[in-house]
């Protein structure tokens, strides 16, 4: 019985809480000498952008209204070295946040990574596959940006608003408590269309999601999509995906500008309003020229900052969702994992297994077990084939031998050992399989034959590939093994890639060896020599076979027959068949049909 279908996760960051993204300081703790620069940096750019207020003070009323040019002079230097100590503190604060964005991000997704490798595959059979490289993609450089450039942003505006608000106070508190006043007549109308900005911009990418999803989807199923000439459909459908995603981003510009020159408009007349109100407490002497220009300075200062916080903030957020949904990766249990102390496999290995009075459900469907009390002893070196309707769970047997599931009853014994007290990579390491349907790598042959096995000699590869009948095929392509086979070996025939399967389960020399049905597809030829190199592989090791076609059960030394997931029979071909059972059934109906096609 198959697994329960893929479940969506969420698509994008929705958290409303800044506090994923103090997760990340776990990743920044073995850099906090430079996060410390960066900081110490940060605070130096904040307030020399802070002490322009005071130069320009000491330029109006010591430089200028004086008359003197040598006061003159030397507040003009000081002017170029506030501007010398904020170009050298920027650029460290420029390049050290980069740096720990990059390295921060490089850690997460290296994290991330090696987390989602050791997964247990009933994970990914319940989550989309295109959502994990969703979040391992675009979640990570989306909090790369915030790490190295958003947060140090709106830790400067927070400073900048914080020391403004001190110098306001400190050069005019009159006027001060005018500004004070105004904020929440600037910032409220800014943070309600930010809002909806932001909502626009999530919306955004989600349609933008959408047209990326749609085009994975086409262009995986090219050959079936030409096949069934569902190309106008297609590109129809595309073009409907890609105006929505441009009448949202249409909305989002048209509601950018609007925030652009209302957020204009109103710091602009906030500080004509602080402009006259000031002007008036020049012409009755309560403040001095060079007063109301700094006070200006810093009214420029904080409406600007906290406009640029308002916008900020919703950045941070979709950074906290990323970090949000990273860590929900990083926190995902393995269900299946090594015990604390494995025990090591018998030596030398001999490929005895036993299911035990075995039950099993998949987890997303425990009410519905797949195989029921199963009771089956198979002996080192034998070859036993396995056959049935489908979903009488033969492979789910497989899936259980490289234990990607652990049965909820009953055991399964590896030369005696259970299978739950060997670590998962030691038992794998002693199984090789060869699917039906094999999966070739996009890389040369060298890679894929040798796939598992890095150190393995040239020489080792090509005995495998000899072997498995296809170095006959490997030498004539262009550049020999170092050909590359094309992404999912599309360069390749059916045989092709089934023999490089095989090779390189030859070459891994398993105790165990899972075949399923290799040769069901093939043509006449290939089939062959699949089948020729599939006898040199089984050669004096056990081996299971998915038979799909019955001819092959008659090299075997066993059957099993499943049914409804128990074993309804177990025999040779010719006692099955004369027990006249469900073996025969399927025998006949097979028959038959080959007959059929014959005539």
């Amino acid at each position: 019985m198959p697994p329960a279908l893929p479940l969506p996760l969420p698509q994008r960051p929705t958290t409303r809480n800044l506090g994923p993204l103090l997760r990340l300081l776990a990743f920044m703790r073995p850099y906090r000498g430079r996060v410390l620069l960066a900081a110490l940096a940060l605070i130096v750019a904040a307030a020399a952008v802070l002490a322009f207020g005071q130069v320009i003070r000491e330029v109006v009323d010591y430089g200028l209204k004086t008359g003197s040019e040598t006061a003159l002079n030397r507040s003009l230097l000081l002017f170029l070295g506030v501007v010398l100590a904020m170009a050298a503190a920027i650029l460290m604060r420029s390049y050290l946040l980069a740096w720990i964005g990059e390295r921060v991000i490089a850690d997460v997704r290296t994290a991330v990574f090696s987390q989602v490798l050791g997964l247990d595959v009933g994970f990914f059979e319940t989550t989309r596959t295109g959502e994990v490289i969703s979040r391992l993609t675009s979640d990570t450089t989306l909090l790369q940006t915030v790490v190295g450039s958003t947060l140090a942003m709106a830790l400067r505006a927070a400073l900048i608003v914080l020391g403004g608000l001190l110098m306001l106070a400190l050069t005019s508190p009159h006027l001060t408590g005018l500004v004070l006043l105004g904020v929440p007549i600037v910032v409220l109308p800014l943070w309600l269309i930010g809002y909806r900005l932001r909502r626009l911009a999530r919306a955004s990418q989600d349609r933008i999601a959408d047209v990326g999803a749609y085009v994975d989807e086409v262009m995986h199923a090219i050959r079936t999509v030409q096949s069934f000439c569902h190309e106008a459909i297609d590109r129809a459908r595309y073009r409907e995906r890609v105006e929505a995603a441009f009448e949202t981003a249409r909305r989002r510009a048209a509601l950018s500008a609007a925030l652009s020159a209302i957020a204009t408009a109103l710091t602009f007349g906030a500080i004509g309003a602080v402009l006259w109100v000031g002007g008036r407490e020049v012409l009755a002497g309560r403040l001095s020229g060079g007063e109301l220009s700094a006070f200006l300075f810093y009214a420029v200062l904080v409406a600007s900052s906290v406009g640029s916080l308002s916008e900020l903030v919703g950045e941070l957020l979709r950074g906290a969702g990323a970090s949000e949904r990273l860590m929900e990766l990083l926190a995902t249990p393995t269900l299946i994992r090594a015990p604390a102390d494995p025990r090591p496999l018998p030596a030398p290995v001999r490929g005895q297994i036993d299911f035990v009075d075995m039950g099993f459900a998949y987890p997303a469907h425990p009410d519905l077990p797949v195989l029921k009390a199963l009771n089956v002893a198979i002996a080192p070196g034998a070859k036993v084939a396995l056959v049935g309707p489908s979903g009488a769970g033969k492979t789910t047997l497989f899936q259980l031998l490289l234990r990607f599931y652990d049965p909820q009853q009953g055991a399964i014994r590896f030369d005696g050992v259970d299978l739950r007290d060997l670590d998962p990579q030691r038992l794998r390491g002693q199984i090789a399989v060869v699917p039906q349907d094999p999966v070739i790598f996009g890389a040369d042959a060298w890679e894929n034959i040798r796939y598992g096995l890095e150190g393995v000699p040239d020489e080792a590869v090509r005995r495998a590939a000899d072997a498995a009948h296809a170095r006959e095929f490997l030498d004539r392509l262009p550049n020999g093994f170092d050909t590359f086979l094309g992404e999912r070996g599309v360069r390749l025939s059916g045989g092709q890639r089934q023999r490089i399967a095989i090779a390189r389960a030859i070459l891994r020399d398993p105790a165990l060896l899972l075949l399923d049905e290799a040769t069901s597809a093939l043509d006449a030829e290939s089939e062959r020599l699949v089948q020729l190199a599939l006898e040199e592989l089984m050669k004096g090791r056990t081996s299971i076979v998915i038979a799909h076609r019955l001819a092959t059960v008659r090299k075997v030394d066993r059957i099993l027959v499943l049914e409804a997931g128990r074993v309804v029979a177990d025999g040779t071909h010719e006692a099955l068949m004369g027990e006249g059972g469900l073996y025969a059934r399927l025998a006949a109906l097979q028959f038959r049909d080959q007959a059929g096609d014959q005539v």
